[in-house]
């Protein structure tokens, strides 16, 4: 009897023992799958939008490395914001060094995986290959590289990623608008859609055009701008810039799933303009007086010229294809950041327009090409194809042949919602270990497309 009740004491000591070291592994495990998020240099809005909110694989520390400065503050700032909203506040906790060695303390103390950027355009391509060669993830706002030279670094640091098994990847969120969705899903209907046209130097078979303003609202604060960002040094012109966005949703919406070599490409026109900053406005959206001495380099008769405006034209797999960014200094009241799209296909075209009639808000049409018929074809599309995408989604007959898309507004989440869209989605390449084959080809031939456009613009 007492050689059975040792026997148990052991067994349940033993099972006890077991049981405790799997819980310590178990939750040595799930600590270590937790992405732990490293800013780097936090010098544009759209580093705090990535932490505008929670994600259950992420470590609710977020660690800072930046120069001592009002960039940083303006971050933490909006960190701060959010962790004390009244609806759905975050939690994060901050730590930060502020110095101006940030970026060989981040590579040296390593206490996150993933570095997150967005800041000087100019230098981001240098953090992100020092990035991979210390071992860690990038996810990077657009864009990656402003110059030829950058591009040659990028390819590089793509390189490295593979070899060590990293992932590195911008943030387009632009793919989550619900109208661009919704024109890509329609374009693969063969009875809605058919096929995308060739199209022509001046008829495109695709079209992006989008329209920006430096004085705007972000998380319902007036945005301030560092006076940097209006240094085409520093943030790079705007046919390298907003245009990546651009030409990213060409490749995805009209060649999906595909990779895209950069031989597909075929620049076949660029040119660049400035938009012209008095030093009244300038203050207004800085903050700052006076033109910094790095600015006056682009003064004519006191007025800030800033190339941020750009339109190329090329060819990606004999589809003819146009990109054009224009940048104004602010938007009329009641109106904001505008798109226009299209997609030509040989029953239809497909068009997102964002102007007055829209009340500044997106809206995609379908302009049919073909009879009555095409009406039931519509009909058919709506309650099939499109069911599963945006359920509740109905068409208005506008005029003859032209019809719009309503898509329910709990679909529309705006600007700001789409950066934890993207933001999850790498999570989850980072959780399965892989990405889509034709993710990084694509991100090259992308920023290939940009820079050939810049060379051709610069040249002329």
């Amino acid at each position: 009897m007492k050689k059975f009740i040792l026997l148990a004491t052991i067994l349940l000591i033993f099972g006890f023992t077991v049981s405790c070291d799997q819980k310590k592994r178990e939750e040595k495990d799930t600590k270590k799958q937790l992405v732990k998020l490293m800013t780097l240099d936090p010098g544009h809005f759209h580093a705090a939008l990535v932490q505008k909110t929670m994600y259950p694989q992420v470590d609710s520390t977020i660690y800072v490395f930046a120069p001592n400065g009002p960039e940083v503050k303006d971050f933490l700032s909006k960190i701060e914001q959010y962790n004390t909203r009244d609806e759905n506040p975050t939690n994060w906790e901050v730590k930060t060094y502020l110095g101006e060695d940030y970026l060989t303390k981040m590579l040296s103390d390593k206490p996150g995986n993933v570095m997150v950027v967005a800041g000087k355009n100019s230098k981001k391509i240098d953090y992100i290959l020092d990035a991979v060669n210390a071992g860690l993830n990038v996810y990077a706002d657009k864009p990656l590289v402003i110059t030829p030279e950058g591009y040659e670094k990028l390819k590089e640091a793509f390189e490295v990623a593979q070899n060590k098994g990293l992932f590195i990847y911008d943030i387009m969120t632009e793919r989550f608008e619900s109208t661009t969705m919704m024109q890509k899903q329609l374009s693969l209907s063969p009875e809605i859609f058919g096929e995308l046209v060739e199209g022509t130097l001046e008829d495109p078979a695709i079209s992006k055009e989008s329209v920006h303003h430096f004085f705007k609202y972000v998380s319902g604060n007036p945005l301030v701008r560092p006076p940097w960002f209006f240094d085409v040094s520093e943030e790079g012109e705007g046919i390298v810039d907003v245009t990546t966005h651009l030409v990213d949703l060409i490749q995805w919406e009209a060649f999906p799933e595909q990779i895209i070599d950069t031989a597909q490409i075929r620049m076949i026109s660029a040119r660049r303009w400035p938009t012209l900053v008095s030093q009244e406005e300038f203050t207004a959206v800085t903050g700052y007086s006076v033109f910094p001495d790095y600015l006056e380099k682009d003064v004519v008769n006191d007025t800030l010229q800033v190339y941020c405006n750009g339109e190329m034209t090329y060819k990606i797999n004999d589809i003819h294809a146009k990109v054009s960014v224009v940048w104004n200094y602010r938007a009329p009241e009641g109106t904001g950041d505008t798109h226009y799209s299209i997609m030509r296909g040989t029953k239809s075209d497909l068009i997102i327009k964002q102007g007055e009639t829209e009340g500044y808000r997106p809206v995609l049409y379908i302009r049919t090409h073909s009879g009555p018929e095409m009406e039931g074809n519509l009909i058919k599309a709506m309650d099939q194809e499109v069911a599963s995408l945006f359920p509740g989604t109905t068409l208005t007959a506008m005029e003859e042949g032209l019809w719009k898309v309503n898509i329910p507004e709990q679909f529309k989440v705006g600007h700001e919602a789409h950066f934890a869209q993207v933001t999850e989605n790498y999570l989850k390449y980072l959780e399965s270990g892989k990405m889509p084959t034709w993710e990084v080809p694509n991100m090259i031939t992308k920023y290939y497309t940009t820079i050939e456009a810049y060379k051709m613009a610069k040249a002329n």
